[in-house]
């Protein structure tokens, strides 16, 4: 277990329309960040997985690649008319998608980041979420294959210029998804077909294990899927979407939850007790447990074990996001998109919530590497207004915020949580660290702690019109009772001249009589 001195430090990525810079993450000193890399001019920039390597797409056809440890650049690509690019998750490789004219022109080109060297080309008609990136990689990068026509493609990792080494061949193939750590598994997804169900399939990623599907979930009204792999490699989430909804209950299209196991245990619906789409679905990183926030509004929240048990209800609310802290120990449900942006924190490992609150018109939302702190961002062009930066504790608390003229990105640097030291013990720090701040803050003077700035604030009293700001006076009056202590200045010293006038009439009137 990493230590606190020995753990990474946090960096926070900035993008808007000058360029990106880099910020120093929290916790801050003077409550502002500190900035590590200066503006940078680009149109894109990407982290790559691990975070050991930063792409930088700029305006005239040039991807510089940046050392994360220094934020010094390292190499630079010149890449006519480029239109996307991806960094693999180590920032091995970088393959970019090019314009094409012509069939013979090869448009998707693999470069060796550390070389400048292109290792391999393809030709590849149009770019969609489905088949870009072209070459897809498992996380630890032993694993590297792409999407054909009626079959998935492999590659030696280490060796890209020996070509395809094998195909595992499957009619229909529309989409597919690499197992991340390790990159054992992959899975692939065939839509309907002239009255043949959908189907979600697990194959083994070694060519002698490829002969039968690890496992298979078959079913009707699906034209799209988004595949989710647990990180063990050993359970697969899948959102089975529906552009209609034949029941005429929802405008958006039906949507189900199934989950398959590579060993076979269980290929099925996942067990959700409210009728309703699927918002969103999250594996914690141990990859033993799912969370899953479903159903019409308020939605519900359920996390479930690797087993498909519920093991613990979340209640239910304005929510249709949900993310899992790093650390596993807390999470968050959320309110985004068309939604008011409610949030709600929560310990899982205790099962309680821990507060609540509220990040209007967030677009992006994240936990931090070490677990400790959530970054939401208000950006362009989904926003034109109110873009901005916050940065909430752990519970909910506000901890930091920055408004922007225009922001088009925000997020932090990848790290893996292993390398930070106990969520517990961190927290722990944090709070040590305000207590210390609020002592150094309130020790400058004797004077200042005899008459604080801000003194106790007292409940204001209720409004009463002028009009009526002596009649408990007059009241008391009539009644021949005290009067109020809380007379004002000018009612007091009219009250002295009205007893110094009777008292002058009184002497009169006396005098007269003798």
């Amino acid at each position: 277990m990493a230590s606190e001195d020995a753990s990474p430090s946090l960096d926070i990525l900035v993008r808007g329309p000058e360029g990106f810079f880099v910020w120093n993450g929290p916790p801050f000193s003077n409550g502002q960040p500190i900035v590590k890399l200066e503006r940078v001019p680009c149109t894109n920039v990407r982290f790559s997985e691990d975070g050991s390597t930063l792409m930088v797409m700029k305006s005239d056809s040039v991807i510089s690649i940046y050392d994360c440890d220094n934020f010094k650049e390292i190499r630079s690509f010149q890449v006519p008319n480029v239109a996307a690019a991806d960094l693999s998750p180590c920032g091995t490789y970088i393959q970019t998608f090019q314009k094409s004219s012509t069939p013979q022109e090869k448009n998707v080109i693999l470069w060796k980041t550390e070389t400048g060297e292109a290792v391999y080309q393809l030709f590849q008609k149009n770019m969609t979420k489905t088949t870009w990136p072209s070459i897809r990689f498992s996380s630890d990068e032993a694993v590297a294959c792409r999407m054909a026509t009626n079959e998935i493609q492999f590659f030696d990792t280490t060796d890209f210029p020996k070509g395809i080494l094998y195909r595992l061949r499957v009619p229909g193939v529309a989409a597919f998804e690499v197992s991340k750590a390790p990159g054992s598994h992959v899975a692939v997804f065939v839509p309907e077909s002239k009255g043949s169900p959908a189907s979600v399939q697990i194959y083994a990623c070694g060519k002698d294990l490829q002969s039968q599907p690890l496992a298979r979930r078959s079913f009707f009204r699906c034209s799209t899927v988004q595949l989710n792999w647990n990180r063990g490699s050993t359970g697969l989430l899948a959102v089975a979407q529906s552009d209609v909804d034949k029941t005429n209950q929802s405008y958006y299209g039906e949507s189900k939850l199934n989950y398959l196991t590579t060993d076979g245990t269980h290929e099925g619906l996942v067990p959700l007790r409210k009728e309703g789409p699927v918002h969103d679905v999250q594996w914690s990183y141990s990859g033993s447990e799912f969370a899953v926030v479903y159903g019409f509004m308020p939605a519900s929240a359920t996390i479930f074990n690797k087993k498909c048990r519920p093991i613990l209800e979340l209640g239910s609310g304005p929510y249709n996001t949900v993310r899992w802290n790093p650390k596993g120990k807390f999470l968050c449900l959320a309110g985004f998109g068309n939604l008011p942006g409610d949030m709600a924190f929560w310990d899982y490992v205790d099962g309680k919530q821990l507060g609540t609150t509220r990040a209007e018109c967030s677009v992006t939302s994240e936990w931090s590497p070490d677990g400790r702190y959530f970054m939401t961002a208000t950006t362009a062009p989904r926003l034109q207004i109110d873009n901005g930066i916050k940065i909430f504790h752990h519970n909910g608390s506000l901890f930091f915020k920055k408004m922007f003229d225009k922001l088009f990105q925000a997020e932090w640097k990848p790290v893996s949580p292993d390398k930070f030291g106990d969520i517990s013990e961190l927290i722990k720090s944090v709070g040590s660290l305000k207590v210390a701040e609020t002592k150094s803050q309130g020790s400058g003077s004797a004077s200042r702690k005899a008459a604080p700035s801000n003194p106790t604030a007292t409940k204001p009293a209720a409004y009463r019109p002028p009009h009526a700001k002596q009649a408990a006076a007059i009241q008391a009056e009539l009644l021949g009772e005290s009067p109020t202590p809380e007379m004002s200045k000018n009612a007091l010293r009219n009250k002295k001249k009205r007893e110094k006038q009777k008292e002058k009439k009184a002497a009169e009137a006396a005098a007269a009589g003798i």
